[in-house]
Order: structure tokens, then sequence, then C-alpha cells
């Protein structure tokens, strides 16, 4: 895991002097909150319907035990005694006060953690596949590149001040589980017909009010020119990105208005000015960070395979943890562990303090002291021995986070909503706790299989609702709440945005419209191997839509 050299510590603390006098200047009046406004931002800080509320960054979704009991400590501390993970794989605080913000930034300061560039029109945090490093079906581990990126994009002086905000992810797999086509740059492992590993680049992903798929720029860009090639793009669009109206700023409406075969050539025209230069990767360079990201010490395992079947027989719900939550590991006789952060009735991605404390716990004794965060508002404990399975799952168990629904229903996206955020037209976590509360029966989840909703309350789209398999919008309609539903979206490689699929629903009948469209799809469905998105592409949405409106 990647460690603070002598430049991280310094730029930290100095950012954290810096805010410490911008906070102090704002309580006593000497700066107005318009004036203040720029200054929070940069450093995470947004201020919410009903309080401020602290991003912090976890670089590629990647922290460890220590870190993780530090949250616990500001959730207690400073917080109401919870934190909420988020599709960024960041971790947000929603009740702070402003006079403690300088002394939370130290205390995270200690642990090597910030908040800066989790906010504005910047770079942001740098999400990754959250099996990186452990998954079977790795090419490479993303987490070093994700990191050198992260360090040439920290206060980057020519993209400090883009025309919007700015996402980049990665995944070293052929399976895309970092929703890279979904990004304003996704990066993908990928190997040449010399067997060298480099990176195919697509640009102009990206969901809020304009959803659109990212699309493939470059096939295959080496290490030593990844960074060349990434700021030739980003020369393009601070360039050329609109800034005279904030909802055709970003990169995808650049690609989609010029086409991207003018905005490859652009960017190709920049690459030749820069390929070669300063910005040329040296491979001892890739090789000094990598090592910070070396595997731990595995050793041989006395069982490498799970007999999930008989488990079931004996304890049905650790054999449903077994099923949902476990992922194959590319060494023998370990997994990796998705606890879930979705109990039935629960609000998505919300972890207590003693819950991060005992997950702390757990990844030190059982996860060689490692955690994840997963832009599924989950967290993973990415290396497991099999041997150990079942005392990680009594110790979830104890501590409320043994649910075994990862993929199923009730393991929605979510985002704040209007119960917290200022931008939310609609409540978001009301319609997931009632959704989940549904669908709470093992049996039920289990019958419906791989089913992916996502709900979010404003056009923003924070909760993903346009990449759902059941995407959930809230709008506001004559000064109350209404929902609309989108179906057939999809993240993965396969990539999709859902469609509309009608008028809205009140509060309380989405869940009663979610239940129709499920059952239509059980009914419809050629087998139980016949999952919901295959189902959808091959019925079309005009069943769901009669089953929901009735006939045209």
């Amino acid at each position: 895991m990647y460690r603070y050299d002598e430049f991280d510590a310094a730029f930290v603390a100095a950012r954290t002097a810096q805010f410490a006098d911008q906070v102090k200047r704002r309580l006593s009046g000497e700066l107005s909150e318009d004036q203040f406004r720029p200054l929070r931002l940069m450093n995470g800080l947004y201020l919410q319907l009903h309080a401020y509320m602290l991003r912090i960054a976890v670089p590629y979704g990647t922290l460890s035990s220590k870190q993780m009991r530090k949250f616990a400590h500001i959730a207690r501390t400073y917080d109401r005694g919870y934190g909420h993970f988020t599709t960024r794989q960041n971790i947000q605080f929603n009740w702070p006060k402003l006079k403690d913000i300088p002394v939370i930034l130290e205390e995270l300061a200690s642990v090597e953690m910030h908040a800066i560039q989790t906010s504005g029109n910047c770079i942001r945090n740098v999400t990754a596949d959250h099996f990186a490093g452990a998954a079977a079906d790795e090419i490479i581990d993303p987490r070093p590149i994700a990191e050198i990126l992260r360090q040439w994009s920290s206060l980057h002086p020519e993209f400090s001040y883009l025309p919007r905000k700015f996402k980049i992810a990665m995944t070293g797999a052929a399976n895309d589980r970092a929703a890279i086509r979904f990004h304003d740059i996704g990066l993908q492992a990928a190997t040449n017909a010399a067997g060298e590993i480099g990176w195919e680049v697509w640009v102009g992903g990206g969901l809020g009010r304009t959803p659109m798929i990212g699309k493939l720029i470059n096939s295959f860009v080496p290490n030593e020119h990844l960074l060349a090639y990434l700021e030739s793009i980003m020369r393009v669009y601070n360039r050329y990105g609109r800034r005279d109206n904030k909802y055709k700023a970003r990169i995808k409406i650049l690609v989609h208005e010029e086409g991207l075969e003018t905005i490859k050539g652009q960017v190709e025209a920049e690459f030749a000015e820069v390929r070669g230069g300063v910005l040329t990767l040296p491979q001892e360079e890739v090789d000094r960070i990598t090592a910070y990201f070396a595997p731990p010490q595995f050793t041989e395992q006395p069982a490498t395979k799970i007999d999930v079947a008989y488990q079931s027989i004996i304890d049905p719900a650790y054999g449903r943890w077994l099923d949902h939550n476990i992922n194959s590991h590319r060494v023998p006789g370990y997994a990796s562990v998705t606890i879930s952060l979705k109990p039935v009735g629960g609000a998505p991605g919300d972890a207590t303090d003693k819950q991060m404390d005992d997950v702390a716990d757990i990844a030190e004794r059982y996860g060689f002291d490692e955690l994840r965060v997963t832009h599924e508002q989950n967290l993973v404990l990415p290396h497991v021995a099999i041997a150990d399975l079942r005392a990680v799952y009594d110790a979830l168990v104890a501590t409320g986070l043994a649910e075994g629904n990862n993929g199923l229903i009730t393991d929605m996206i979510c985002c704040p909503g209007l119960d917290f955020c200022a931008l939310a037209n609609a409540r978001s976590i009301p319609i997931a706790q009632e959704i989940s509360q549904k669908f709470a029966s093992p049996e039920r989840q289990a019958e419906i299989g791989d089913l992916k909703i996502k709900i979010s309350g404003c056009i923003n789209a924070c909760g993903h609702h346009h990449v759902g398999h059941i995407g959930i919008l809230g709008v506001e309609k004559k000064g109350g709440e209404l929902y609309q539903i989108t179906l057939g979206g999809d993240a993965t490689e396969q990539a999709s945005v859902g469609k509309i699929v009608g008028p809205g629903f009140e509060a309380d009948a989405v869940p009663g419209a979610i239940e129709t469209i499920v059952d239509t799809y059980l009914a419809r469905r050629q087998n139980a191997d016949e999952s919901f998105i295959q189902a959808y592409r091959r019925l079309g949405e005009a069943v769901f839509k009669e089953a929901l409106y009735g006939a045209a």
C-alpha cells in the first residue's frame, strides 16, 4: 500500500495549515460565504441542506485498518457516529462543525489522508477496480499507475481550474468493475501483439443530465507514454471545453459536438509535441511505485475450494454469504470478501463508528491489514484465506454487516438525496429502504438473482441510476416528489444507458412498480439462468411498459 514520501507529507501539511487559516477567517467574519466557497470546495467541504459535509479522498479505493479506525474516530468525535461511503470510493461525513474541520484534517494527515480535490473543477479522486491486485481475471494491478496519476494530477497548475470536474477510472481486468465507460477518461489494461501490457483509453463518458458512453480514442498506450497521452487529452479539453454553460462543460459534450475523430486529431497533435519529453514515465519510477503495492506474504493453504452447497445446507445464511459475497482470488487458497453495507431497511453505504472499528479489526486479523471501498458503496477484504472465511463471517455477523446480498436486488446504490443534499429534488434513502424491505426474503432475492437497482435524487445522477438494470430518478413536479423508472442500464464492458419507460410514480407507488417489473421478468425469463438484464435485452422495453401502465 502506498506510503507518503516527504513531498506528500509536506504538501498535505501545508494545505491543512492554509485551510485552517481560511476557516478561522470565515468564523471571524473576515471572509464572507461567497469568498469562502471556492476555498472550502478546494478542500472537499460542501454546504449541504442542514450542515457542512466533508468528503475525504480514498485514492483508488484502498485503505488500511489504521485509516479505517481514523474514520471511526472522526465519526464518533466530530460527527453523529457514522460515515457514508460513496460511488467515488470516498467517504463523506454529513454533520461536522466548521470549527472542527481543521482538526479533522490534521487527524487525517496523521494517517496519510486528506480531502484535497474531492470537489471543484479539477481532476477528482482516481477510482479503480475494488479487486485490484487480487482478482483471478486481472491482467495487471492498476493501482501503481493510479497512484502515479494521483501524483500527476494533484494541484496540476494547468488543470486546477478546468471547465468542469473531471473523473478518471481504471481497471486491470477484462471484466469492467470500475464503470470506465462512464468516466471522462476510462483506462482498461490491454495487451498488444508483442505481449506488452498497456492501456485502452476511453474518453467522453459520463452520467448526469446527459448520459453518454465513452468512446475508444486509443486501443493501446504503453505505460511510458500514458501521462503524456492523458495530458494531451486534458490540454484539448481545457482549451476547448465550454465555460459559458456548466451543463455543457464536460468533455463528453466536447467529444459529442466535435466528433471523436476531430478530438482524436487534436489529441494526437498535442501528443506528438510532448511524446518522449519530460512526461515520459521511466520504468524505474513505475517499479518504485509498484513496490509499494507488493502482494502480501501469501502462504500455502490447506483449503483451496469452498463447498457452498454443503455450507448452505448446514447454515443457509452462511451459504448465501459464500454464494454472493466471495470473489475468486488469483492465489489458490484465498478469496476476496465483499462486506455489504446494504442491510435490509438500512441506508445504503452507511457504516457506524463501531462497524468501522470492527471492520478494521477484521482486516488486521484476517486480511493483511488492507481494505477497499467499492464504487457500489460496499467494502472489500481483498485477501482472505479460505480457511478463515467462517471466522470472518462470524465477526461480520457480530457487527451487523454479514448480509449475503452482493449483486442482488437489495444491494442498491443510492445517493443521499433530499435528506441531505442541497441539489436534490427528491428523497432517495427512504425509497431504497422500502424496496429493500419489500424484497427482504432471502429466498425471493435468490429467485430473482443478479439485478442492480440504482437510485438518484436528482439529475446529477450521483446514484448512477442511468446504468442500473432498474434505475430510479427522483424529480420535482408541482412541489412534490415523483420518481421516473429506467430499464436496461449497464455499467460493465457491455455498457448501456437505461431508457425511461413512462410517466413517473409517487413515492408510495415505487416499491409496487419495482415488484411489477420483477414479476414480469420472472414470468417471461427463459430459465433461471437468464438474468434480468439478459431478459430485458431479449424481450425489449414494451413488455415491461405494458405491465406497468397497461396496453397502449
